[in-house]
């Protein structure tokens, strides 16, 4: 009985099946369309590109315009994805995501970078750079090189230096032109001790958190106010939450791009060729544009905004350099004398 039952039950499944083979002969499956981005897909290379600020800033289109040479020169063959605005990781935790792999390439602020090496300081010293071509000269001369020099020790490869702009100031409280209107205000601040010891010259509060809780902190009034580049106050519209704004100009924003020495270190020689040639000339390309959006940018934000905008006059100027630069005399050792006195030359030069 059992075997007459399996008999009927595979009998059962073999018409099934020829049932559905059939109606698929007489109905063949639509073909899947050829799609050429899956051509040599498993063969491509992807980086993952993370940084913390918004695509239309500096750093956020010179690391489109990265992605966009590389793919270019490699036809394809390596793809850069570009993870905008901490959506992978915070401006605190990116440096330890690359060394963990998590990441291929970061951009952090040169500010972060105390926690590797103190050289890199010396980009923080007020007033270390007092035009566009001073910082351009600084970034690519010595200065730069030995600064991108000092991450071999973390395991890391510097490429390049992408400049922003210079800092300004924002506040709630009222103008700030002279260094005495500092007194008693609070600030974010990005995690420098360089940038700190200059707040608690001027007898300010200086809060060191992460560039994406800045917002939060302005609009709940946890700080009186920031200090950023244009680009970074009208991107984040830290303006709209601010009721003045000052032309200062008095210290450099800036990010060094890097990537881990091991994952380096296991790219092919044509690779590494393409990753170098697309990185020089983005960032020829960022040189040219990056100053000139933040005054681009400064013209909106008159023309769409209520904040009022102070700009130091050259005495002005002079008074908060002279409360400021006892900063250079007490970071000289930590930095290196030799590095201060480098900046200072340079300084100098372009004052």
């Amino acid at each position: 009985m059992k075997s007459t039952l399996g008999f009927i039950l595979l009998g059962g499944t073999v018409m099934i099946m020829a049932a559905i083979f059939g109606y698929q002969s007489l109905f063949p499956r639509e073909e899947i369309p050829y799609d050429d981005d899956q051509e040599g897909l498993k063969e491509q290379i992807v980086f993952k590109f993370s940084h913390v600020v918004a695509e239309n800033t500096p750093k956020g289109l010179a690391a489109q315009k990265f992605a966009e040479l590389v793919s270019e020169k490699s036809n394809g063959h390596i793809k850069i994805e570009v993870f905008p605005n901490g959506s992978l990781y915070s401006d605190i935790e990116e440096i330890n995501a690359l060394k963990d792999g998590q990441v291929h390439f970061i951009a952090p602020s040169t500010s972060k970078l105390g926690m590797l090496s103190p050289q890199w300081g010396v980009l923080d010293l007020p007033f270390a750079f007092p035009t566009r071509e001073a910082a351009l000269e600084g970034l690519n001369g010595d200065i730069g090189r030995q600064l991108l020099q000092s991450l071999q020790s973390d395991g890391i490869k510097g490429l390049a230096h992408w400049p922003n702009g210079f800092k300004q100031i924002t506040s709630n409280k009222g103008p700030i032109q002279n260094p005495e209107d500092m007194e008693g205000q609070s600030f974010r601040i990005m995690q420098s001790n360089v940038i700190e010891a200059q707040f608690n010259r001027l007898n300010a509060d200086a809060l060191q958190d992460s560039f994406n809780s800045t917002f939060q902190l302005l609009e709940e009034g946890k700080v009186d106010g920031e200090e950023n580049t244009i680009s970074n106050i009208y991107s984040k519209k830290f303006y709209n939450l601010q009721k003045h704004l000052t032309i200062s100009n008095h210290g450099y924003l800036g990010y060094a791009v890097m990537m881990s020495e091991k994952v380096w270190d296991e790219q092919t020689e044509e690779t590494k060729e393409i990753l170098l040639e697309s990185m020089q000339e983005t960032s020829a390309w960022n040189n040219r544009r990056a100053f000139a959006m933040n005054e681009e940018q400064l013209m909106t934000i008159k023309q769409n905004s209520s904040i009022q905008i102070h700009e130091l006059t050259d005495e002005q100027k002079q008074e908060w350099k002279t409360a400021l630069d006892p900063v250079y005399e007490e970071f000289s050792q930590e930095i290196g004398s030799k590095l201060v006195e480098e900046i200072k030359e340079l300084r100098a030069k372009y004052e």
